[in-house]
């Protein structure tokens, strides 16, 4: 069986150890660990996932939790959190889990082909197409919301070209 890199990082057991400072404990990362964070640091696709590897990094280069919260703009608690988190799960669970944020209240799959269909019939009158679309799906959203999810329906049926 063929295991990824990301799966030894969580394979990996993290070592701990005190500093000279009473109460602080610093992480013990392996060479390609430091490496992973450093790189989820630097191309990190969202701001949230680069704050926590450097929160990692910084605690295992001996800071306390404190300074490290100052510096990253967390809290202590969060910085525990994820360091904890980073333990048990390696890189990956510094990444935010699925199921965060605000539902979609426009599905593409469920209600894409009824959007399409409306649209088409009320091309020059979105408002109209809205209201339409609103009794129809028993759903409220604004014209905003539904000229981006026209916007995102087009550009998922412009990933595959009819053959």
């Amino acid at each position: 069986m063929a295991v990824s890199g990301w799966t030894k990082l969580v394979i990996v057991s993290l070592r701990i150890k005190e500093t000279d400072m009473p109460g602080i404990r610093t992480i013990l990362l392996s060479e390609s660990q430091r490496q992973s964070l450093e790189q989820g640091f630097r191309e990190g696709r969202s701001h949230w996932f680069r704050q926590r590897c450097q929160a990692i990094l910084l605690k295992s280069s001996g800071y306390s939790a404190r300074d490290v919260a100052q510096r990253v703009g967390l809290t202590e608690q969060s910085i525990h959190a994820w360091i904890k988190r980073y333990e048990s799960e390696g890189l990956a669970g510094l990444q935010t889990r699925p199921g965060r944020g605000r539902k979609a209240c426009l599905d593409l799959v469920r209600d894409g082909e009824r959007v399409r269909k409306v649209v088409q019939d009320e091309r020059q009158r979105l408002r109209q197409a809205k209201a339409q679309l609103e009794a129809d799906l028993n759903k409220q959203f604004s014209v905003k919301t539904l000229k981006r999810f026209l916007k995102n329906l087009s550009a998922d049926t412009n990933a595959f070209p009819n053959d």
